[in-house]
């Protein structure tokens, strides 16, 4: 399994977030690809659409299941990832690369307190088995 990277801010629902200046890249976690197997289908959100942190941001199917991701912190969709939507397999391949999902413009940047990092993502992890 691949550990968590150390840069990147996690939520307790398998989102990462790599946040630069106003600007942030949100994707799902390795542990999140793996629980959910061959992604088949990822539906994003429009650019522009304005969320809260807790929002659906948008869904990812697999041959197991769908599932829903949300938004880490609130913010407006400023850019998708077109290349995981052509192929969806990106997200198990890379999920800290190539696959990030959504760029966000965050006003707030106190709004990523509440987000765990490295260690405490991999120990909520762990608590789950």
């Amino acid at each position: 399994m691949t550990l968590a990277p150390d840069h990147l801010k996690y939520t307790k629902t398998h989102e990462w977030i790599e946040e630069t200046s106003h600007e942030a890249r949100i994707g799902i976690t390795d542990h999140a690809q793996q629980l959910l197997g061959d992604l088949v289908f990822v539906e994003l959100p429009e650019i522009g659409a304005t969320v809260s942190a807790g929002d659906e941001l948008g869904v990812l199917e697999s041959v197991k299941a769908a599932s829903d991701f949300y938004a880490p912190v609130g913010g407006t969709v400023t850019a998708i990832n077109q290349d995981v939507v052509a192929n969806p397999a990106l997200l198990n391949e890379d999920p800290y690369g190539k696959a990030w999902l959504v760029k966000l413009t965050i006003p707030k940047a106190n709004e990523m307190s509440h987000l765990l990092s490295a260690g405490e993502y991999s120990e909520s992890i762990a608590e789950e088995h």
